[in-house]
């Protein structure tokens, strides 16, 4: 190994282990280059590292999560006995660190509480008069704390006075104010010596009892705020350095605009638990007092009803507060530390936040093996990124060493970022692997972790070297925010928390260094091709501007990313003290395919009406964010922002955004967590939505996948009609079925495929009505699934067919009828038998929709029904076009030969129409209704539209194959027709006899009805009364449908019309006759 540089970037980031296996029951010593170790040992969950380097509280805590783990924290018994193993081992006999259990990331454990009644002070809203006087001595302090319990009055929104110091010789000279903000938050301000502090401190106007302590010292004019147990609020007093006066009165809820009246600004709400001490409290104090815990420090004033006087109007009332149990057990936060050698009960105790002790960092097994293995193969195969660093390396000075304190100035971050980033751009075309990735990951931890000790170098160096600084830390967090890595994020996804990790190095980073960066100028801007950074600054006594910052443009889009702070609020910092601005906001453009896709974000729907179901929550939009800075401190303020939505619209499905944020604090172990609270939306507009956030924080737009369904309403109709409607068209289907066999329709492979195409078809319909009820049984929803698959495919397969019968009989006719047909019958349901079975077997479970008996639409599956009937459809339209074609040109050439006038135009026309009727009709009807049946979940307009041509088919069917259908007419006029003639039978005997005799004929009726078939030529009516019957065999009745020829006599005075037809199967031939001497006609059974 070669370079300093190369060994503090992958021993110090990666933190070298021995190469042994670690042993699950007892730790490993692992020392560093510098004598310093970590004993890191192993249990069933979790894997525990003793750093044993004093560091600060915040700086362990620091350490621990750049090395992607945490401060350990003793939420369980297990976790202590593991803990103090540990320290056994070692034989450390200092106490070490540990981080408070309410705040550890997967555990969320609940805070014990205990009930605590107080006696408190009621001051109503009837009155602006009500006050309590402490009836004390106060002597001159040069220090002073005051806690109080309040419960602000929510409907009361002026500026009011919780309490109020004056002295004889000066009115105004301890006091603590509020007033309620636009966001309905309480905020607090200080008056000290008379100077009015700016209003900062706050808590939320909700009602509910808020812990408040204030605190003062002379010597070091330091004041601070703090609400709940959490410093809110600090900074230096007033430029007179004095004690405060002695001999003042202290008032509850009004101001002295005199020496104990002139009461204004009243407060209204409750106030108890008041105690006063003349010494500054420290944070460790107030956060035991805040949990209802008492402390040994002496008091000047302690809460006591009998030592306040009161108002009339002030009432004495009971209150039941909620307090956290003693902080021995479970304190809401600060600084424990765990003594380890006592071979009593682990001994937990409070330390101050600034000394220097050792800690334990604490991660899962898995995570800690993954490194493990990652720095072994890093250490064994180099990679082009790390080679190319020790090359770099070798030229550089010695920056880096092995201190777990990390980076000792930001000279040396400024090498190491400078040096990564050229090392990045030399091996662009290799990229980075997951190791590297790591490796800079902890980098941008370890720079923006920068202690506020190291900060003095940032103010005593050149603007332009901070500025080269940041700019290399933007472009070494570009690369790792590639889009291009989105694949390496996922491989190490079981070590890093995630992207969110950088947005955290970047917004520390920039908010630490934002005073040095804006030194020299009030703008900076930082763009890369996937971040963009801009810091303002202005002075608030000036004419403010309106600050509103955008991401890049794009070709795709017309809007675009925006943030802004509204107006009103910058307003109200300037009105609340504040001197200066800064405005850090920041764009990230490529970290949505970084988040890994299929893990949903677990989020109520926000659609419950049942008209959509709800299938998940995703990423949908950049990331914005904007960190505001009041005289060099974060202020939380409300936003405006308004976000583009990136996602591929879908037609089968509908995106709800949703405004939300990046909380860090909700899961800290995982990095935190998606968070609503606070943020609405706006306006929703197609391609982006605005929101309102009442926080500052880093912004995106939650989209809630829905897949379109329907309502209740829609259901119930839908299934009615479909009832209906299948009905209509089944009852069609049956009524041409009972046509074909009933009328004696003569057989041909013409009948035979409509007879087919028929039964699958009436089938499907029989099967899509039963499929409502089928839906409530999964194995009977599938059956279901499978044969409309099969009958529908058979339908269309058949009428495939049909294009193939009209294409043999006009173009093509070299094939025999009886080849035809079997070929046919493996057309029609050979195909649809094979495709079936093959979806069913490749699809497995994905094969039916997960709503309703029919093909899935989310997979593959549904163009085993759509594919094959494109390409029927296709086929046929092909034969349509080239069967007018051969029919129009035949046409053509006969009516030249025979007859070239105009009718012959019409007999074509006729003849063309006749031909390609059927197939015309029915390839738009089943075409258009499948078309619609495949496409009927994206809408409900769709599915009526479906259920109405369904209804049609079967009706359609019935027009084109029976009612117009010249073969079915045919049979029903020969029924007709041989009603007539057994008829007439009835009446008169037909007498047989051969051509050379003669006999008269009586006739039970002097005229009959001529035939009325076309394809029968009459004549004109003679008035002769005689009449001829005439027996004939001819033997072409059992070939042909129909003969017609005529018999004349020599003398030719009379003609005899015959017309013979071939009758049902189970009947004889008939010959039908008529004499130009009679109208009367007669039948001869051959």
């Amino acid at each position: 190994m070669t370079g300093s540089l190369f060994k503090g970037l992958i021993f110090f980031f990666l933190e070298v282990v021995s190469d042994g296996e670690l042993i699950h029951a007892g730790p490993e010593r692992v020392e560093d280059l510098h004598g310093q170790y970590k004993l890191v040992h192993l249990t069933s969950q979790w894997a525990l590292q003793l750093v044993n380097d004093s560091l600060p509280f915040s700086r362990a805590d620091s350490f621990c999560r750049g090395q992607f783990s945490s401060l350990i924290t003793l939420d369980c018994a297990k976790e202590q006995e593991e803990a103090l193993e540990l320290l056994r081992q070692s034989g450390l006999r200092s106490p070490v660190w540990f981080r408070n259990p309410s705040r550890a990331a997967s555990n969320s454990v609940a805070l014990s509480r205990q009930y605590l009644q107080f006696s408190a002070l009621n001051f109503p809203k009837e009155s602006y008069e009500g006050f309590a006087l402490v009836n004390m001595s106060f002597p001159a302090l040069s220090s002073v704390s005051v806690c109080v319990r309040v419960q602000w009055d929510p409907k009361w929104n002026e500026v009011s006075t919780i309490f109020s110091y004056a002295a004889p010789v000066f009115t105004n000279e301890f006091q603590l104010r509020g007033q309620v903000d636009m966001q309905g938050r309480i905020l607090l301000a200080l008056i000290i010596h008379g100077k009015h502090l700016p209003y900062k401190a706050s808590f939320s106007n909700d009602g509910a009892w808020h812990h408040i302590c204030v605190t003062w010292h002379r010597n070091s004019n330091h004041w601070a705020i703090y609400v709940d147990g959490n410093r809110s609020d600090m900074g230096l007093g007033t430029d007179i350095h004095r004690d405060i006066y002695g001999d003042g009165i202290l008032i509850l809820g009004q101001d002295q605009d005199s020496f104990g009246g002139d009461f204004t600004e009243p407060f209204f709400g409750n106030i108890t638990d008041l105690n006063v001490w003349n010494m500054s409290l420290e944070t460790r104090h107030v956060h035991a007092l805040n949990s209802c815990s008492s402390i040994t420090l002496e008091k000047l004033f302690t809460w006591n009803l009998e030592l306040i006087s009161s108002h009339t109007m002030v009432k004495e009332v009971q209150a039941l507060l909620f307090c956290p149990a003693a902080y021995q057990q479970m304190e809401l936060q600060g600084c424990r530390t765990l003594q380890g050698w006592s071979d009593q009960l682990p001994t937990l105790s409070l330390t101050d936040c600034s000394d220097r002790l050792p800690f334990i960092c604490r991660s899962s097994r898995e995570r800690f093996l993954r490194m493990k293995e990652m720095r072994e193969s890093q250490s064994s195969h180099p990679t082009a990124f790390m080679h190319q660093l020790m090359k770099l390396s070798n030229k550089s000075q010695p920056v880096l060493g092995q201190q777990p304190s990390g980076l000792n100035s930001l000279a040396q971050a400024s090498v190491l970022l400078n040096v990564s980033l050229q090392a990045l751009e030399e091996t662009q075309q290799e990229g980075l692997e997951p190791s590297d990735m790591v490796s800079l990951i902890q980098l941008l931890s370890l720079t923006s972790d920068i202690p506020s000790e190291l900060l003095a170098y940032a103010e005593n160096s050149s603007h332009d070297n901070i500025q080269e600084l940041s700019q290399h830390f933007i472009s070494v967090a570009n690369s790792i925010i590639s889009e291009e890595n989105t694949l390496k994020w996922q491989a190490i996804k079981e070590v890093v928390n995630g992207p969110m990790d950088v947005v955290k190095s970047i917004d520390q980073m920039v908010t630490h260094l934002s005073p040095c960066l804006t030194a020299e100028t009030d703008h900076l801007t930082i763009h890369r091709p996937n971040i963009k950074l801009e810091v303002h600054h202005q002075k608030l006594e000036e004419r403010f501007k309106i600050l509103n910052f955008c991401g890049p443009r794009t070709e795709k889009h017309t809007s675009l990313d925006c943030i802004s702070v509204p107006h009103q609020k910058i307003q109200d910092l300037h009105n609340n003290g504040f001197y200066k601005l800064t405005l850090v906001n920041t764009w990230y453009g490529s970290l949505q395919p970084l988040f890994n896709a299929e893990e949903n974000i677990t989020m109520e729907p926000t659609v419950t009406d049942g008209s959509q179901r709800y299938l998940g929550t995703i990423l949908g939009s950049s990331i914005i964010s904007t960190t505001v800075l009041g005289d060099n401190q974060p202020v939380s303020m409300a936003v405006h922002f308004q976000l583009l939505h990136r996602v591929q619209q879908s037609v089968d499905t509908v995106y709800n955004p949703v405004c939300a944020f990046w909380d860090f604090n909700l899961n800290p172990e995982a990095g935190g967590w998606w968070n609503t609270k606070g943020c609405e939306i706006v306006s929703k507009h197609y391609e982006h939505t605005v929101c309102y956030c009442n926080h500052t924080t880093n912004f995106a737009l939650l989209l809630q996948v829905y897949e379109a369904q329907r309502s209740t309403e829609n259901e119930k109709a839908l299934q009615v009609l479909t009832l209906i409607g299948c009905g209509v068209s089944l009852c069609g289907l049956l009524f041409t079925f009972i046509l074909f066999v009933a009328v004696g329709v003569p057989k041909s492979d013409r009948t035979t495929v409509h007879k087919n195409l028929i039964i699958a078809l009436g089938l499907a319909e029989l099967l899509l009505i039963c499929s409502d009820w089928a839906s409530e049984n999964e194995a009977a929803c599938y059956l279901v699934t499978v044969l409309l698959h099969l009958f529908f495919m058979a339908s269309f397969s058949w009428m495939l067919v049909e294009g193939l019968l009209l294409w043999s009989k006009v173009v093509s006719v070299n094939i025999s009828e009886d080849r035809r047909m079997k070929l046919y019958y493996i057309i029609g349901w050979g195909p649809p038998v094979l495709i079936v079975g093959l979806t069913l077997a490749i699809s497995g479970n994905k094969y039916k929709s997960e709503a309703h008996c029919w093909l899935s639409v989310k997979t593959d599956t549904i163009w085993a029904f759509v594919g094959p009937v494109i390409f029927i459809l296709a086929v046929n339209t092909v034969v349509l076009c080239r069967v007018v074609m051969v029919t129009v040109s035949s046409a053509h050439r006969r009516a030249k030969m025979l007859s070239p006038s105009s009718a012959s135009k019409m007999q074509t026309f006729d003849l063309t129409w006749a031909v390609t009727r059927p197939v015309l009709i029915l390839l738009p009807v089943l075409g258009l209704t499948w078309l619609c049946g495949v496409l009927v979940h994206l809408s409900v307009v769709v599915a009526y539209v479906f259920i109405i041509l369904n209804s049609f088919q079967g009706l359609y069917i019935f027009l084109v194959y029976a009612v117009y259908n010249s073969e079915v007419r045919n049979a029903l006029k020969r029924i007709k027709e041989k009603r007539k003639a057994l008829s007439f039978t009835n009446c008169s005997q037909p007498t047989s006899f051969l051509p050379s005799q003669r006999a008269p004929i009586t006739s039970c009726s002097h005229s009959l009805p001529a035939l009325s078939s076309p394809e029968i030529s009459e004549t004109s009516g003679l008035t002769s009364s005689t009449s001829t019957s005439l027996v004939i065999k001819n033997e072409s009745f059992r070939r042909e449908s129909f003969v017609s020829f005529s018999l004349k006599q020599a003398s030719g005075n009379q003609v005899v019309q015959l017309t013979g037809f071939k009758p049902s199967v189970d009947s004889s031939p008939s010959i039908f006759f008529k004499s130009q001497h009679s109208p009367v006609a007669s039948a001869i059974y051959v």
